[in-house]
Parts: C-alpha cells; structure tokens; sequence
C-alpha cells in the first residue's frame, strides 16, 4: 500500500458541493456515536456497525432526513467505518473516547471507490471532475481516496494505492548500524558522536502565534473578523507543521539511505509530556511522527528499525 498526498484547486460550486458531503458524513457519524450511547445507557446494549447502516435508508426516506441523499452512499457508510474503527481503538487502548465531530476547523470524507485519476483531475462521485497537482503519478489500483480540508482552507485527496509491488527482503548481511539519541538541545545525537541540531520550529513563531491568538481573543466568535484572525492563527501553526515535516523527511532518508540498521531510543512521550516546564519543547519535537516516517522508509528499503 503507497498513499499520495494531492492539492486539490476547487471552484466556489465544487466547494458547495464538497461541504454537502463533509456536513452529511458528520451528520451521520455523530448520530451513531449518540444511538451507541443511549443504547448502552438504557440496557448495556451494543449497536453494530450493520445495525446503524440499516438505518441509513430509513433516515433517507424520512422526511425530516432525506436531505442525506444529496451525499454519495459510499461516504456515509465510511463514516460508520471510521465510528467503529473508533471503538476499537478505544477498546484496545489506542486511543481514546470517541468524541463528536466538529463543524469547525478539519473537515473530511472519504470515498471508497467511484474516483478516478486522469491527467491532472480527479473525478469525486457527487462533484465531478475536480483540478489537482499531481506532483507524484498514481501507479496501481486506487482503494480509498479522503478527501480533506484543513483550517486553513485548502483541500487535498489523500489516495491509498495498491501497486501489488512486494516489499523488498530484508538484508542478511549488515554493513552499517546507527544508534540514535534523542534530546532537546540536540534533536539526535548519532553512535558516531555526530549531532543534529534542534530547529525549535514553534519557538521560532511563537511570538507570531501569541500577538495573532490575542488579536483573535479580542474577535467577536461568528463574526467575520474572527474568521480572518482564526485563518491567520491557522496559517501560522501550518507553517510550523510544514517546516517540521520538511526537516523529519528529509533527515529520515538520509538516516534510511545509509544505514542497514537504525537503533533509536524508546521514549515515554506520555509521562514525559507531563513536566509543564518541557511539554511545549518536548512536543515541538515530534519524536513519534519522525520516528514513523523512519520506520517505513526502513521498510521499503528492506532495513531494520529497533529501540
């Protein structure tokens, strides 16, 4: 499984209709997530994923619900999934609670087949044919495809393919082997007495991001001179975010390009995160995520990870 990331260049119509689908798919999450509760308040039931889309065609021909329709079926039904994907984790300690979804900030559904990818368009069910960078060729067959928007405004396809390509074997004969230390000074400290420093991305905006949040807490909510503070306030955070991807990818595969084995410290983010004098510096880190994308890029290579 490969998943490519594409921006997407919407008109004001298309937007219309994509907020259809994000509001029906949050509709229809937050309504199970409700059913669920009351019936497990009222006699310790449990409604199945099945039993709620069930209920789906009978919304669809209620009066007061058959607004539904105006959004694919397909990205109703995913919804559901994502609800009971959401228990699961719960229950295994993955996560936690599932919580009611918002109609601010992130915005998002999914299509689990019906897209197609042509030149530089994108065709979504229920939109049409919709523009996009297609910065990376699509090789293989599309599974699902999440649409999202962010608080910032811009929208992207997220597309899970399957190229039926098989993961290279691991290598036998090791040549080279790294251990890493993480730190705050120093983002890691290699086995080879080699350092990365810290770029403090957030620290670098943070009084950006302080005079824009208070020039948004002086804001009416719901007014529009709120919206254009909150989209500053969300272009700023973006800009910290990118920068910190930008920096874990690139040292990531540098890290997995020369090195058959990468030993990393295994970290108690958690516990750690709960010193209030290092939770900011701790978690402008992102330990997990590069820890993520270093795991993949070793997997695809046919190399080692360990802790």
């Amino acid at each position: 499984m490969k998943a490519n990331k594409y921006k997407l260049k919407l008109t004001e119509e298309q937007k219309g209709k994509l907020a259809i689908q994000f509001g029906c798919a949050r509709w229809v999450y937050n309504n199970a997530l409700n059913r669920k509760q009351e019936a497990y308040k009222k006699d310790k039931s449990n409604l199945s994923r099945y039993q709620l889309q069930s209920l789906l065609v009978i919304m669809k021909k209620d009066p007061e619900t058959d607004w539904l329709k105006q959004a694919h079926s397909q990205v109703l039904q995913s919804a559901l999934l994502h609800l009971d994907n959401a228990f699961r984790n719960f229950f295994s300690k993955r996560a936690r609670f599932p919580r009611f979804k918002t109609k601010y900030g992130k915005q998002s559904c999914q299509y689990p087949q019906g897209v197609k990818i042509q030149d530089n368009l994108i065709f979504l069910p229920k939109i049409g044919w919709v523009k996009a960078i297609i910065h990376r060729e699509a090789i293989g067959t599309i599974k699902t495809v999440t649409i999202s928007k962010d608080a910032t405004g811009d929208y992207f396809a997220s597309v899970l393919l399957e190229d039926g390509v098989e993961k290279p074997k691991k290598v036998t004969h090791i040549e080279t082997h790294i251990g890493l230390d993480m730190g705050i000074i120093d983002f890691i400290t290699t086995s080879h007495d080699e350092k990365v420093s810290n770029p403090r991305f957030f620290n670098k905006q943070l009084k950006n991001l302080r005079y824009k949040q208070k020039q948004l807490s002086r804001k009416t909510q719901g007014s529009v001179r709120y919206a254009k503070a909150a989209l500053l306030v969300a272009k700023s955070h973006q800009k910290v975010k990118n920068a910190r991807n930008d920096f874990q990818h690139k040292l990531s595969f540098n890290l997995a390009n020369n090195n058959h084995v990468v030993s990393i410290e295994d970290i108690n983010m958690r516990g750690l995160s709960k010193n209030r004098k290092l939770a900011r510096h701790l978690l402008d880190l992102g330990w997990h995520d590069f820890t993520l994308k270093l795991k993949y890029k070793q997997e695809d290579r046919g190399h080692y990870l360990g802790c």
